[in-house]
């Protein structure tokens, strides 16, 4: 099948195939004598589970790594077994993170909504955020959910 065929089948755009392609996610497709990409069918079951990982948090290298494995005739599952427990660990962390800042933010809004904006000194700019907190820092990849992996779209797809 034609690249646009796939695209159509799979739910993913016709440049997330291509990155998927040159990332080495997907073998090279056959070509056909004008030039086009012609897809073996069974390539939708490999974006299938390529979507499935992704969705778990597994970075595209990971995934490779994966289909690597496989492609070398061994059962990959030990390797995912490892991929999801550092997985899910990167995720308890990011959780309590996530519960700290929560933590400081009620803080913060319950000494907000005592705050008085009569006593706000026109030299700064706002004291309900106090300056004791340049200092520290919630990490933006935790926070924010970023990771060494693309961002994916709603689709789930990579953001190319």
């Amino acid at each position: 099948m034609r690249i646009g065929e796939l695209a159509r089948r799979s739910g993913l755009a016709p440049t997330a195939l291509r990155y998927y392609e040159r990332a080495g996610l997907l073998p090279p497709p056959r070509r056909t004598p004008a030039g086009y990409r012609a897809y073996d069918a069974g390539v939708l079951q490999r974006l299938v589970f390529i979507r499935a990982a992704q969705a778990l948090g597994l970075s595209l290298p990971e995934i490779r790594e994966v289909i690597a494995i496989r492609e070398g005739g061994t059962a990959p599952c030990s390797h995912v077994v490892a991929l999801i427990r550092r997985r899910r660990a990167e995720v308890q962390a990011r959780i309590r993170e996530l519960q700290r800042l929560e933590q400081e933010l009620a803080t913060l809004a319950e000494r907000g909504a005592r705050f008085d904006p009569a006593e706000c000194d026109p030299a700064g700019i706002c004291r309900i955020i106090p300056s004791e907190l340049a200092g520290r820092t919630f990490s933006a990849a935790s926070v924010s959910g970023a990771r060494r992996r693309p961002v994916r779209g709603a689709a789930g797809g990579p953001t190319p």
